[in-house]
């Protein structure tokens, strides 16, 4: 995790002086000053342009440049204190064309994208790319044809449908056509009619703005006691610039209507508030607390919006019209204009991590953000990671803490089931079972008493692995080193990686037996299927990424289930994401072993948080619930601690494993990924490379290696991995050691700071 003291990076070192602090430039005419640009592209820096004097520009002004034959949006850049000024002559610089009439990016939003692009050793065009994602909205709205009364009302007779037209704009302004002929019940055609007679005349009204500003003095509900203690902690907090809270409570436990107190108390102080969720299209439970609680909708930020919403709500937030914004990582580049307090939700997720593109990590960004900015920032979770927990141990961050579920319900009952003596057995029409007797049994009973169950398996579609009888043969796909995984309901083999598809073949691509592909292991399809046999009068579903496609797919879903129109839930890694289920009691876990090994130092932590979280689905209301993990593993240190729920006992295990390997949080890791389709072209820099490293004191550089994914995409892969101790700059190390060798274009280069993946 990035130190939360270090200082705002400075820009790139070519940037040139700003209108503020250039004079007369030789050869630029008695007119025009030097303006440093930064463009949303991969380049190294700022560039030039010129500026009339009589129209000065100043740094945070987005404006339309020439760049070769293109135009393009960018934003006027400061330029360092120990920057050169430019020799480029003035006559071999362009113009700038226009000034966007939107509001500047403020100085804490320009700060805090030149440290991410320090810390991640990412070109500062790339990261602001992410801030710039919307160009179209950069234009202003087309305003709003309304119409309103333009003569008085003659004394010949009007249709009644003219008439209920007038009534409505009697004592009234200007309305949109739509809305008019709506109020009036007409149709617009009508209104028209009035305009040709002269008696309606139509206006243009500026758009309205889509977000409705959230009541934040509408009362909530009651909080119990520990409630109402963390949330009074979290409101002093804004009162005191910046600070970092770790809002740790058990799954049920209340913590969001916790931190809606401290987001009513900024919106009182006239802030704007950031919720990252990580998975925003999956959160229409959360939606819909939010609207019982504030009386509005939030704005929403994610990848689903359509090219209208994300202009209308990138707008809005520029303009401080959105009040509160939940989204996705990428929110965290939204240019807010009064941001005041940053939630993330679920802060041990790793889906917080983009790996592609400007890697980083958006909860340590956001705790970043929230320094420059002097305000507060609260990490949520019922298991937090291993990197927050040591912060609040170490007095760095602060720490609330709810220990009992809200309302008087219990934490579930964890019961471990040795896979080694209660196998599965074989069922009928279906062949190999993946439920154990216990866990059949419990859901039999589960819905004699009309209660819902959940079974996971963190594995898409039918198979993972299908290979041939006769010769062996794995259906691989030809563009990664991936086996190609089954969806039988599509009717088709997928790679997960790439994306490639290909039809299921009749007969073996290796030996043309007919018959004899097998699919080996299980996937929720085929564990529905397996539910179907067993329990054929069961209403089940499957909720997976690829068949809950969307927020409004989710939505429907999530309401089924509530509505209790589904008896079984069969789902992946979605499932555990903060939903509540009053009558679902029963979670059944087919494979919690599956993630727990693979040489990723964050596997235990890994599988304890998301099995936790899968876990704290059962038994949220009245009804108590169970949880049954099938394992062949039942002493592992992870597995005991879920079925003891003494989780401060196994994160001291990991504590120590760590602090005795120096790895992270106790050490320093980065990781460099290069891939190329030639191979031999790939190790040839490579070697350079290794040879080139750098001797530095407490710096360890392990590689290069062939990637776990060791062709993805159709590229070979290979990667270094840098290990340090704890307080060494990792960055500075990087660029002199990339420096010293010449890498071709045709190789693809990523450092990764603080990786999460190893694959």
């Amino acid at each position: 995790m990035p130190d939360r003291h270090a200082s705002a990076a400075k820009a790139s070192p070519n940037t040139a002086p700003n209108t503020a602090e250039s004079g007369p430039n030789p050869g630029a005419g008695p007119c025009l000053d030097r303006v440093p640009v930064l463009i949303p592209l991969p380049l190294p820096g700022a560039y030039d342009y010129l500026v009339a004097r009589d129209q000065p520009l100043h740094p945070g002004d987005v404006v339309r440049v020439p760049l070769g034959r293109r135009e393009m949006a960018g934003v006027v850049w400061d330029r360092p204190t120990d920057a050169e000024p430019a020799d480029l002559p003035a006559s071999r610089l362009k113009s700038v064309l226009s000034r966007y009439d939107i509001p500047p990016f403020p100085a804490i939003q320009r700060r805090f994208l030149d440290w991410v692009a320090d810390y991640t050793m990412t070109s500062p065009g790339a990261v602001l790319r992410m801030a710039l994602s919307v160009p179209a909205a950069l234009d202003p709205p087309r305003p709003v044809a309304a119409y309103r009364l333009s003569a008085e009302v003659p004394s010949a007779k009007l249709t009644a449908p003219r008439q209920r037209v007038l009534a409505e704009l009697a004592d009234g302004p200007a309305r949109p056509l739509a809305e008019l002929a709506r109020a009036a019940g007409v149709s617009p055609s009508v209104i028209k009619g009035l305009c040709a007679l002269g008696l309606v005349e139509s206006v243009a009204l500026p758009p309205r703005s889509a977000f409705a500003a959230p009541d934040h003095a509408r009362p909530g509900p009651i909080l119990s006691a520990d409630q109402a203690a963390a949330a009074e902690a979290l409101i002093e907090n804004l009162a005191g610039g910046f600070a970092v809270t770790v809002l740790d409570g058990v799954t049920g436990s209340g913590k969001t209507e916790v931190y809606f107190e401290a987001m009513a108390a900024a919106l009182a102080r006239g802030r704007q508030v950031l919720v990252l969720l990580p998975e925003i299209a999956l959160s229409a439970q959360w939606l819909e607390r939010f609207a019982e609680r504030f009386g509005v909708a939030p704005a929403v930020w994610h990848s689903e919006l359509t090219a209208t919403q994300r202009r209308a709500t990138w707008r809005a937030v520029a303009h401080g019209e959105a009040r509160v914004v939940v989204g996705a990582r990428s929110a965290l580049f939204l240019p807010f204009a009064e941001l005041g307090l940053i939630v993330i939700d679920e802060e041990h997720d790793a889906a917080f991590k983009q790996e592609e593109g400007v890697v980083y990590h958006a909860r340590d960004m956001a705790v970043v953000r929230a320094q420059l900015g002097t305000f507060p920032i609260v990490l949520v979770s019922a298991t937090p990671s291993l990197e927050s927990v040591v912060n609040a141990d170490a007095g760095r961050y602060a720490r609330l803490h709810l220990p009992d579920r809200h309302g008087g319900a219990q934490m579930p009952a964890v019961t471990l089931v040795d896979l080694r003596r209660d196998k599965p057995q074989r069922v009928e029409g279906v062949g190999q079972g993946w439920l154990s007797p216990p866990l059949r049994q419990a859901v039999a009973e589960t819905l004699a008493t009309g209660e819902q169950t959940m079974l996971f398996l963190n594995r898409r579609g039918y198979a993972p692995l299908t290979l041939c009888r006769a010769c062996g043969h794995r259906l691989q796909c030809p563009q990664c080193t991936t086996w190609l995984v089954e969806h039988r309901l599509a009717g088709r083999l997928q790679c997960h990686h790439c994306g490639h598809q290909a039809a299921i073949p009749a007969a073996c691509p290796a030996c043309q037996a007919e018959g004899a592909l097998a699919a080996c292991g299980p996937g929720v399809e085929r564990l529905a299927e397996e539910v179907a046999a067993l329990f054929p009068e069961a209403r089940t579903t499957v909720m997976a990424s690829d068949t809950v496609t969307g927020p409004s797919a989710a939505a429907a879903l999530l309401a089924a289930v509530a509505a209790r129109e589904i008896d079984i839930v069969i789902g992946t890694q979605i499932v555990a994401k903060g939903h509540h289920f009053p009558y679902l009691t029963l979670v059944g876990v087919v494979d919690a072993d599956l993630g727990l090994f693979g040489g990723d130092l964050r596997a235990a932590e890994r599988t304890h948080q998301l099995l936790c979280q899968v876990a704290g689905r059962a038994g949220r209301a009245a009804h108590a619930g169970r949880v049954f993990l099938q394992t062949v593993e039942p002493t592992h240190p992870v597995m005991q601690a879920l079925a003891s729920g003494e989780r401060d006992r196994f994160l001291d295990l990991e504590i120590e494993g760590r602090t005795r390997a120096g790895l992270p949080p106790f050490g320093r890791l980065a990781a460099l990924i290069l891939s190329d389709p030639d191979a031999d072209r790939l190790d040839a820099v490579c070697r350079a490379l290794a040879r080139a490293v750098p001797h530095v004191e407490g710096i360890d550089v392990l590689g290069p290696a062939p990637a776990p994914f060791a062709i993805l995409r159709g590229r070979h892969r290979r990667r270094f991995l840098l290990k340090a101790r704890r307080g060494l700059r990792l960055q500075p190390f990087l660029r002199r050691w990339l420096a010293a060798v010449r890498v071709p274009s045709q190789v693809r280069l990523q450092v990764d700071i603080d990786p999460y993946s190893f694959l």
